[in-house]
């Protein structure tokens, strides 16, 4: 199989909770909270090794936040390199109200990168070995410009390093301005700012996707279309993936679950339609959980069985 690794520039320590409701002023009394790593590569890699394969994740770490952080993952044995920052490393708030069934997420901002952390986070990435897949996930953290990222992302394709990148709005738009990205999986809203048109019409989103494939932005490109499933284009194939009807308790790990799914079908060489379908079962089979957890391995391969036999 082949290497996997993740970067998540603005990862987080991820706190969720449940209260009985929810109003101003009063004191909310809570459940204990539930520590989980944060942050879009952290989870790419977690979802990874939730499904039994296995994927390095890098990332800046800093204070007590970011040594929890580093001994969650180490819990759930996921291979970390780590960069020290002054910045400690920020922590969300997930809460659930339990008698509506609604859902708060608090996100702090990222903690702050400045040019030598950024520089030797660089180092690590560059170290990855040539063929390796990298997968970008996550926001950007305060003092990281686009083209820093931009730059990180032509330095490891130059190496060799075959590059994923889940992100959205000017970051996305400016790595597939790169081209020869491996795998994007925006949504309907995203594709049609990435195309720069409304997608009204039946056929829209394929064409919008195939555009992207066809013009050499992307390889692959997987279409998030939420209780609908997925669209996938590459170069030769198109195919949408329809989940079955599942009672929804959370979306928060859905997005990271998929791409990690596809990521590790990918690393095994697995046919398209194959990759697609094993992601559109670990997002589905997130949003059957409460809170911030991802996929499970059951729950994914019932989903994938049905999915393939549907």
């Amino acid at each position: 199989m082949t290497a996997v690794y993740t970067l998540t520039l603005a990862p987080s320590l991820d706190s969720a909770t449940l209260t009985p409701q929810i109003y101003p002023e009063g004191k909310l009394r809570c459940t204990a909270p539930v520590f989980e790593p944060g942050g879009g590569g952290i989870n790419v890699a977690r979802a990874i090794a939730h499904l039994g394969g296995k994927a390095t994740a890098i990332f800046p770490t800093g204070g007590a936040t970011g040594e929890h952080l580093i001994a969650l993952l180490a819990d759930e044995n996921v291979p970390t390199v780590t960069v020290a920052t002054q910045d400690w490393t920020r922590q969300n708030l997930h809460v659930h109200v339990e008698s509506s069934g609604e859902q708060y997420r608090f996100v702090m901002p990222g903690a702050a990168l400045n040019e030598d952390e950024f520089r030797q986070i660089e180092k690590k990435v560059l170290t990855i070995e040539r063929g390796a897949i990298l997968v970008i996930s996550g926001s950007l953290p305060p003092g990281v410009q686009v083209e820093k990222l931009t730059q990180l992302i032509k330095a490891a394709q130059k190496q060799g390093i075959r590059c994923i990148v889940d992100s959205s709005g000017e970051a996305l738009t400016a790595a597939l301005a790169i081209g020869n990205i491996e795998l994007v999986k925006p949504n309907q809203k995203e594709l049609s700012a990435l195309v720069g048109r409304e997608l009204t019409q039946p056929d829209d989103v394929r064409k919008a996707a195939q555009e992207i494939v066809q013009t050499g932005k992307a390889l692959r490109v997987v279409v998030s279309l939420g209780p609908q499933g997925a669209l996938g284009v590459d170069g030769d194939n198109c195919v949408q993936v329809v989940p079955p009807p599942m009672k929804s308790q959370s979306t928060v790990g859905a997005g990271d679950s998929m791409v990690g799914a596809m990521t590790l079908k990918l690393a095994q060489d697995a046919p398209f339609d194959d990759m697609v379908r094993f992601g559109v079962a670990a997002g589905s089979a997130a949003t059957i959980n409460q809170g911030t957890r991802l996929c499970a391995r059951e729950d994914t391969q019932k989903i994938y069985d049905y999915l393939c036999h549907a």
